[in-house]
């Protein structure tokens, strides 16, 4: 339900959304972080968002969340207050943040795989006592935040900013897993047209996919695949794999992209890929098996990649992107609501109510 957030809360507390159970979350008051360690900063949030990884834990499909933390990893705001040893950074910066916190100088951030930071965390995920509050709260605790946060530049808003640090990112990287090159006149296929798959979808076209294929069974969000220059196929509607097969003389897909994270879109991306293709997966997968055999992958000479998207990595690369204006990545955005109206937009985003695709909390 909305709580009432017209009162100050009190001396030391601010506003946040915890989750308290499966189906379960509730805005409620909370501690105001405080720099913990010399290389922290404390954000004062602008704009959170509501992602689908965020129900996983919503659904009990992430077991162990510690009741009473704080959810989210998706924000953007202004530096509030900064560690004895942080020199990037001062009072005042407006930044984006990843998903998840950055070294930025071991084996994997100087790499470029900054989701495998020797010594990150996720925003949003305590367990046993360990971990991190999320961003879906006033005020946010950065660790590490000369390899985190990143100064939003000139002629990125706040809303693109916040898409930078997850959705964005997460889409072209699948994208640009897929080996999508300008020249091979490439046919590419979308699972899935939730956020991460939209911003797939405009991952594909900027990496010069000659065609690409959007794969949903929602109709408003199928609308704005086409928008965003995909040839839509409505799963309740028409036959995936006739469509791909029309589009490629039968061969299937040379790249398909799967962001949706279930056994059955799984099955369906390697039957929808032709020999010698390549699948790039960063669906978030809660079953313990494959829904194709290593047989499966090696009779179809398939490339397959999957993972968590190095989001620190790619955001600062794909701010020129962003500020050429030329894809207006803001259209997912349906919703834009209120903190204290937290409960409610993780209902509507869960159900898909509303033609919901993309919420953004005001904090």
């Amino acid at each position: 339900m909305t709580v009432t957030m017209n009162e100050e809360p009190a001396n030391g507390q601010q506003w946040g959304l915890t989750f308290e159970g499966v189906k379960t979350v509730r805005v409620r008051q909370v501690p105001i972080p405080t720099i913990q360690e010399p290389t922290d900063c404390i954000v004062r949030t602008s704009l959170v968002g509501v992602c689908g990884s965020d129900l996983h834990a919503y659904h009990g499909r992430e077991a162990g969340c510690d009741h009473g933390t704080v959810m989210g990893h998706e924000l953007v705001g202004i530096v509030d207050a900064v560690g004895a040893s942080v020199t990037s950074l001062k009072v005042g910066d407006r930044v984006m943040c990843p998903f998840t916190t950055n070294c930025g100088s071991c084996f994997y951030c100087k790499r470029g795989l900054t989701a495998r930071c020797t010594t990150g965390q996720l925003f949003g995920w305590k367990s046993g006592g360990k971990g991190l509050d999320g961003g879906q709260a006033q005020y946010v605790r950065v660790p590490l935040a000369d390899g985190t946060l990143s100064r939003i530049p000139e002629g990125v808003t706040d809303e693109e900013a916040l898409l930078l640090g997850d959705i964005f990112s997460t889409g072209f990287f699948c994208a640009d897993n897929g080996g999508i090159e300008a020249d091979q006149d490439q046919v590419v296929a979308v699972i899935g047209c939730g956020p991460v798959g939209l911003m797939a979808i405009l991952g594909a076209r900027e990496l010069g996919a000659k065609r690409v294929i959007a794969i949903d069974m929602v109709t408003d969000r199928l609308d704005l695949a086409k928008e965003y220059g995909a040839e839509p196929v409505h799963l309740k509607e028409q036959d995936p794999l006739a469509a791909v097969h029309a589009a490629t003389e039968g061969r299937g897909a040379d790249v398909v992209l799967e962001v949706v994270g279930s056994e059955s879109a799984m099955e369906l991306a390697y039957k929808l890929l032709r020999p010698g293709g390549t699948l790039s997966c960063v669906g978030v997968h809660n079953e313990d098996k494959l829904a194709f055999s290593p047989n499966d992958a090696y009779d179809k000479n398939i490339t397959f990649r999957i993972g968590r998207c190095p989001a620190r990595h790619f955001m600062e690369k794909l701010v020129p992107v962003v500020v050429s204006k030329k894809y207006d990545l803001t259209r997912i955005i349906t919703h834009r609501m209120d903190l204290k109206e937290a409960v409610e937009a993780y209902d509507m985003f869960d159900r898909k109510l509303d033609g919901c695709i993309k919420i953004v909390l005001r904090t």
